[in-house]
């Protein structure tokens, strides 16, 4: 009789959190139906530059593998050094040489894949093979290595910080803050400063732990990586303490897991994104861990400095406001001062 007093009493939990069972049904399907957007979405086009490559050769290459452009020396070092194109393939005394974008292996896999099987029909001469970033060492892990850095620390800032500002709420101290001549504002900027010193910390440890101890491959400047790794906490502490504000209860806001979290890990560049339907690919436009992977992957795969992604940094920058600026209106709901 107790174990049926207890089911009935869950049941009735379960029958007045209509949301929560809403979710259960409504989670599944989603995070099913970006998979199966992500993983069946078409082939990504190869995009390779012919500098200088004789006429006989070209008639080689198949069309329908790659999309061939004739481009000038200078015009394909900036198509690879802006990550444009994936490979060059130029004639140097009489032989091939490609120059691999490098950033993905697999791409890189695939152009000499469908060179070598171009060439494998001629006398053409031994093709040599250069990386324009990175090496021929390169893994898939150095690849999606900074994606997965910028997620773990959006992610876990995400539940830690919502979470807390949940507790100060449903434990009152939120409500006797507010009684305060304290102003909206002010309580965000203070919450948001205090977990941002430990934001910072956390950034430089998950980052320094994943290049110096894991090898994840870097060439770029350790200090630009703290930078953005620390945007992207920032944005998950704003956002998570904006979303705590409509959830009654800690089970309330890790729902929100599945709406928010998920589908940023499918469309921030961890899955291949150029094979989907522009629609798609738009979806990823407006999720703030696309741009932190973006700026995270320029600077250890590509070097590249603030210049290369301060597009990326602003974005994120955009996102903080945003999220900050609503947190302070969303605590009307408590209390207005």
């Amino acid at each position: 009789m107790n174990t049926w007093a207890v089911m009935k009493r869950i049941l009735k939990q379960f029958k007045r959190d209509k949301r929560s069972v809403a979710l259960m049904i409504v989670a599944p399907m989603l995070v099913l139906t970006l998979m199966w957007l992500v993983l069946d979405a078409d082939d990504q086009t190869l995009e390779v530059a012919l500098v200088d490559v004789p006429d006989q050769v070209e008639q080689q290459l198949d069309d329908d593998s790659a999309e061939w452009l004739d481009l000038s020396l200078s015009e394909a070092e900036k198509s690879l050094e802006e990550g444009n194109i994936d490979a060059m393939l130029q004639w140097e005394e009489g032989a091939p040489l490609l120059t691999v974008e490098g950033s993905s292996p697999t791409t890189g896999g695939e152009v000499q894949k469908v060179l070598s099987s171009a060439f494998s029909s001629g006398a053409q001469p031994e093709m040599q093979v250069e990386f324009w970033h990175g090496t021929d060492s390169h893994g898939l892990f150095d690849y999606v290595g900074p994606v997965l850095i910028g997620f773990f620390v959006f992610f876990f800032v995400f539940i830690v910080g919502g979470v807390s500002f949940l507790r100060e709420r449903t434990q009152g101290t939120l409500e006797r803050l507010l009684a305060t001549p304290i102003q909206r504002r002010e309580l965000v900027f203070g919450y948001l400063g205090g977990f941002g010193i430990f934001t910072i910390i956390q950034s430089i440890i998950i980052a320094a732990f994943s290049i110096y101890i894991l090898q994840v491959y870097m060439t770029g400047n350790f200090f630009y990586v703290i930078v953005v790794t620390f945007l992207l906490a920032l944005t998950a502490l704003s956002l998570g303490t904006l979303l705590s504000a409509f959830a009654k209860n800690e089970f309330q806001l890790i729902q929100f897991i599945p709406l928010v979290i998920i589908p940023q890990v499918f469309f921030s560049g961890l899955f291949p994104t150029e094979g989907m339907a522009s629609w798609l690919q738009a979806i990823g436009k407006i999720m703030p861990l696309t741009y932190g992977a973006e700026a995270l992957r320029g600077i250890m795969l590509r070097g590249e400095g603030l210049a290369g992604i301060q597009f990326d940094i602003y974005i994120l920058i955009g996102f903080s406001i945003l999220f900050t600026t609503l947190n302070i209106f969303a605590l009307k709901r408590h209390r207005s001062l």
